[in-house]
């Protein structure tokens, strides 16, 4: 496997994807980098869609009978909004079968949209989750921010053993953040059910992305006979005959049936969904990602 991210320096990373990842999406943004992350809901300059919560004496009438949909008065100083990064360090991440661990590939990206929006000036915090052994990474910008951020995300090792609490991780995440923030949830979202609603709450007050890591590995069973299997998060260990075709099939469907769920809970919550590989680079589905954003932005009132 390359050497990645845990042998690199903050630095030496940063460099790296400033390189392969961030020169290349200037040339497709030309400039425009709030193109790459920031919704229509950050973008519009007087009014967006009313969600439960909003105080009723912000609806803009005028909008409202146009649409025939609720809208509200939004503010320049609630445009302006500090971005957070919530990496999941959790043992499952420590897995990568192709170019990177999921956890090297969490931590690029964090370096990529940490340099992406500290290099305008913008704030940017971090929180790791579960208990990592590192601090909150408060809101700062500069480059010398964004080099701390990834030093600070390298260092971190999950501590104890058990299952992923991701929805306890979203419920301190809308705890803390008291206004509007663009939130990127970076996760290969293995956790036990029960975060989807914490997610949805955070999607409501939030402008949420939803960064998710996968590995190819975890998706089909190679036909290699008997194989050793380990749960990273339990410790949970068995071997299994991959040569059987009901097997691979059998771990087909709780594959499909798992992307179904991750996918039905991000619909619901109404969070915009990034999918990276190990297998590949992060350009492509960034690209991807921004052409999604400018449709969504384009075609929202105001523009």
């Amino acid at each position: 496997m390359p050497a990645a991210t845990q042998q690199d320096t903050p630095e030496r990373l940063l460099q790296r994807l400033q390189f392969t990842v961030v020169r290349r999406l200037d040339g497709f943004l030309f400039g425009d980098y709030r193109g790459l992350f920031y919704g229509p809901s950050l973008d519009l300059a007087e009014v967006r869609e009313y969600q439960p919560g909003d105080e009723v004496r912000r609806i803009d009438w005028n909008v409202t009978a146009r649409m025939s949909r609720l809208f509200v008065r939004q503010y320049l100083e609630e445009r302006e909004l500090t971005a957070w990064l919530l990496v999941d360090l959790s043992p499952s991440m420590a897995f990568g079968t192709r170019r990177r661990l999921k956890r090297e590939l969490a931590i690029e990206f964090a370096g990529v949209a940490a340099y992406v929006v500290t290099r305008h000036g913008d704030k940017v915090g971090a929180m790791a989750f579960p208990d990592a052994g590192i601090p909150v990474i408060p809101p700062r910008t500069g480059r010398r921010h964004a080099l701390r951020l990834i030093h600070t995300l390298q260092r971190g090792e999950p501590r104890g053993t058990g299952a992923t609490d991701l929805a306890g991780a979203l419920r301190d995440a809308a705890g803390m953040f008291k206004r509007r923030h663009l939130v990127f949830v970076v996760s290969d979202f293995i956790a036990p059910p029960g975060w989807e609603a914490p997610l949805r709450e955070l999607g409501r007050r939030h402008d949420v992305i939803a960064v998710w890591i996968r590995d190819p590995a975890e998706e089909a069973l190679p036909d290699v006979g008997m194989m050793p299997v380990r749960d990273p998060e339990t410790g949970a260990h068995c071997w299994v005959d991959t040569s059987d075709p009901r097997v691979r099939t059998a771990f087909g469907a709780l594959v499909a049936a798992r992307r179904a769920r991750v996918t039905e809970a991000f619909r619901q919550a109404r969070v915009d969904p990034l999918e990276l590989t190990t297998a590949e680079s992060m350009v492509d589905p960034l690209v991807r990602f921004v052409m999604r954003r400018r449709r969504r932005r384009w075609s929202s009132p105001g523009h």
